[in-house]
């Protein structure tokens, strides 16, 4: 019992963990001052796994991203945007499991004709969602992508607590972000 409570409480610390960026690139010849305006490429959603909050939750991040973008003094616009943002989203539901062993799970089974018999096996412990988020900038009009960033993390479960982690993930995106947020 009390390994289960050590691994309930390490799946919960892993859950609340903040999102860890992964990798940010910049174009060598990106010169961020020429850009004022941006826009979202139009985001296309594939597979079966699409829950029914997916735009929702799209959305938590779009806004996120453009008060990001505010900060450094870029203006959103529908039409003809110097920049072009793209999202990329990948979410695999993960399984815990741990290894039974003798001295915590080690009840015989009875297998019929006085048979006692114990294995060792895996058990799932818990499930939990985990993702990767990709952000693109591109210039527009070249179609040349300026900057990267990949971020992952354990995605929660609670959905009052969705908007909070992609306001958490773009915040640490951005703090890469060639350009900085004016006071």
């Amino acid at each position: 019992m009390k390994q289960f409570s050590i691994i309930l409480c390490a799946c919960y610390l892993i859950a609340c963990a903040s999102p860890k960026v992964l990798d940010v690139s910049t174009a060598p010849e990106a010169d961020f001052t020429k850009y004022k305006t941006y826009s979202f490429y139009e985001l296309t959603a594939m597979g079966d796994t699409i829950t029914e909050g997916f735009n929702e939750r799209v959305g938590y991040l779009k806004k996120a991203i453009a008060a990001e973008m505010d900060q450094r003094q870029f203006k959103q616009v529908k039409t003809n945007p110097d920049l072009l943002i793209n999202i990329g989203i990948a979410i695999k539901l993960e399984v815990q499991t741990r290894q039974t062993d003798w001295q915590t799970d080690g009840r015989m089974k009875y297998m019929g004709q006085r048979n006692y018999k114990w294995q060792s096996e895996e058990i799932e412990v818990g499930r939990y969602r985990r993702g990767a988020f990709t952000l693109h900038i591109v210039d527009a009009a070249k179609n040349h992508m300026l900057w990267t960033a990949t971020i992952r993390g354990s995605l929660p479960d609670d959905t009052t607590k969705v908007p909070a982690f992609a306001q958490k993930a773009v915040t640490a995106m951005y703090k890469q972000f060639p350009v900085p947020a004016v006071q």
